[in-house]
Parts: structure tokens; C-alpha cells; sequence
């Protein structure tokens, strides 16, 4: 089995959020490690990858601000990682 890694950073905590910040890994050498630096996202939400076969796998913590730093700018917390497992067969893989 080889492994696909989606990371979509969203707008909020809620799956169907637009996407505004992606990064994705392909285990199986189809497919150079690409981040989301001015190219159009692979999709526009997060239910949207769920709807094209991702497995959610991870979603982040809701941790409130500290009282006073609200309208910080920091890292995108609204991190959701998902994955594709794809089975090989002699030289060619598979999706499974």
C-alpha cells in the first residue's frame, strides 16, 4: 500500500470552509510533493475531498485565543489532513 497525504488549511473549523491554504505528499511516486504557493487549490473545500474519495484523518484542535490577542495574525490553525491509500500491483499501482 502506498500513501497520499492532503493538507487543506480552511477558513474556519467547518469542512464545508473554503480552502486557503494547501500542501500534498504522493507516496506513491506518481506525483512531486507540490504546495499551494499561487496555483489554484485541488479543491475548493474539505467536504469536497471527501466527496472525491480522501479519508479524513486529522482535523485541529479549536483552541480559543488568549483574551486580548483576537485579531493576532499567526499560523492558519484550521489545519484538516487527509489520505488516499493506493494498492500495488506488480509495477503499477492502483487505487484502492
Amino acid at each position: 500500500m502506498r500513501q497520499q497525504v492532503l493538507i487543506l488549511f480552511l477558513a474556519n473549523s467547518a469542512l464545508d470552509a473554503e480552502v486557503i491554504g494547501w500542501s500534498s505528499y504522493d507516496g506513491t511516486g506518481r506525483t512531486r510533493p507540490t504546495t499551494g504557493d499561487g496555483d489554484e487549490p485541488p479543491y475548493g473545500t474539505g467536504l469536497d475531498a471527501l466527496l472525491d474519495g480522501w479519508r479524513l484523518i486529522q482535523a485541529s484542535q479549536l483552541i480559543p485565543p488568549h483574551p486580548g490577542h483576537e485579531y493576532d495574525t499567526s499560523f492558519l490553525k484550521h489545519e484538516f489532513i487527509f489520505e488516499k491509500l493506493h494498492e500495488e500491483k506488480g509495477a503499477a499501482v492502483t487505487d484502492a
